[in-house]
């Protein structure tokens, strides 16, 4: 998304003042170095977490999405266990403080089968939701969101991971 501000070394020059800036939010960085750590950041996240909020969830196979998830699950106060959906596309949970909508969107063949499962009640509902791969429906994603990556870093250690949360406004 793009703001509008007046340029003030420009102003009385006879320049044009209006400039373009993309819209930037602030970037949480974590370093974790255990699972036990990347769940323990998910469950801070799911603490925090308010009604209406999405958040993306990117990262390769393997990266500890899984893991963030369940902690993200544990600080909304859901108790069972949380797989990732790959076959059901999204599982919902209803047991916490707010529904937890977890879709993992990697199987999705067109975005039209998010209209199928109804995934606007889910995006736009009283709960959160969490979407792993959500870069191949970016396309349907609200107008503002928060996108978390997860990354390795083999230099760092094994269990090494960057984990960054950014507000995403379009």
């Amino acid at each position: 998304m793009y703001t509008d501000y007046i340029n003030p070394y420009a102003a009385g020059k006879g320049e044009n003042t209006l400039l373009k800036e993309e819209k930037r939010m602030e970037k949480q960085l974590w370093d974790s170095f255990s699972p036990r750590e990347t769940f323990e950041i998910g469950k801070q996240i799911g603490e925090q977490a308010m009604r209406g909020e999405v958040y993306t969830l990117i990262g390769d196979l393997g990266v500890g999405k899984t893991v963030f998830t369940q902690g993200v699950a544990a600080g909304l106060g859901i108790k069972e266990s949380v797989n990732s959906p790959t076959f059901t596309i999204v599982q919902v949970y209803e047991e916490g403080r707010l529904p937890f909508y977890h879709f993992d969107v990697y199987r999705i063949g067109d975005v039209e089968e998010m209209e199928e499962i109804g995934y606007m009640d889910c995006f736009y509902g009283e709960g959160i939701c969490l979407i792993e791969w959500a870069n191949l429906i970016e396309e349907i994603l609200p107008e503002n969101y928060k996108e978390i990556r997860i990354q390795k870093d083999l230099e760092k250690g094994f269990d090494y991971r960057k984990i960054e949360l950014e507000m995403i406004s379009r």
